[in-house]
């Protein structure tokens, strides 16, 4: 408990360091790139760009403005005003988009783990025979094939050819499972090729022979005796696995017209969106850090061997 105590107090050390050179950088970042969330097509005048300027505390000089949004930040959580999402805050902006892009991802990953884990099993099990290789083969295509490509193949068969799911909208479990399918195959892809390698090396050692020699029944054997070991480096891959389910979802989003946090963030970044955007990079940065670091405890509870550094 003491060794979980001071390990969750390290990480949480090193994310606000990593947070504070997340910030640090996209904010120079975004001040270098050409434009401002005020270049458009459409011709802002003089005086009102002035006074646009003002209003989101752009006229002020850089360092200031680093101190400025930094300081609100760390002392009342505030994300400060969408420049191009008139009358709505980050944080609003956060809150409504937040449960759809955490839900999808959710729906991903339980998707992944059940196909991936219940595929690379069998797959082990029946080493050589033709299931193995069809099961491994359409693994490696699951991770060729980027999600967005497979999304729109998926529209096109289950939207149009054979009408089973609405071709966007959110609301209903109908409406986020062919999103949830598409996001989580490629992971469920590499979750299958990690189980089958673990599967095989926990086969080969001496208690598993030594429990089939005892004549115990081979469901129980894999179950009980094979799966937890073959399932470590599975554990292993979740932060990874969660870090592609969250980036993944940006095009996704899009892609299905689901209104989550994704499909703000591509709108942040091609309008310019200064504040927006500095608040979806933070946010993810949180979340893929956290993630890696409950993975990382998950791992030690599960192997004692492990010790926490």
């Amino acid at each position: 408990m003491k060794d979980i105590l001071s390990y969750t107090i390290r990480r949480f050390g090193w994310m606000l360091l990593t947070v504070w050179a997340v910030y640090t950088v996209s904010f120079v970042l975004m001040r270098a790139v050409p434009g401002n969330p005020f270049s458009s097509e459409r011709t802002v005048p003089p005086a009102i760009e002035r006074q646009l300027r003002a209003r989101y505390n752009l006229d002020a000089p850089p360092i200031e403005q680093y101190t400025d949004y930094l300081v609100g930040i760390v002392t009342r959580g505030d994300l400060g005003v969408s420049i191009r999402l008139e009358d709505y805050t980050v944080n609003e902006v956060l809150a409504e988009g937040f449960p759809v892009s955490a839900s999808l991802a959710i729906l991903a990953l339980v998707f992944a783990l059940s196909l991936g884990v219940t595929a690379g099993v069998v797959s082990a099990v029946y080493r050589g025979s033709v299931g193995d290789l069809a099961l491994m083969g359409t693994a490696v295509l699951g991770i060729a094939i980027p999600n967005f490509v497979l999304a729109s193949l998926a529209i096109l068969l289950f939207v149009f050819i054979i009408p089973i799911f609405p071709a966007a909208g959110w609301g209903t479990l109908r409406q986020v499972a062919l999103p949830a399918l598409c996001l989580g195959a490629p992971v469920a892809a590499y979750i299958a090729r990690l189980t089958r390698a673990g599967m095989l090396e926990v086969l080969g050692r001496e208690h598993v022979r030594t429990a089939f020699a005892k004549g115990l029944p081979k469901k129980t054997v894999i179950l009980k005796h094979v799966l937890p070991g073959a399932l470590l480096p599975v554990v292993s891959y979740l932060g990874p696995a969660t870090a592609s389910v969250l980036t993944g979802s940006l095009v996704l989003e899009k892609i299905f017209a689901l209104p989550g946090i994704g499909s703000h963030f591509i709108y942040a970044a091609t309008q310019r969106d200064y504040t927006l955007a500095m608040g979806m990079v933070l946010t993810y940065t949180v979340l893929l850090f956290v993630m890696n670091s409950l993975v990382d405890l998950s791992y030690a509870v599960i192997d004692p061997r492990v010790k926490l550094q």
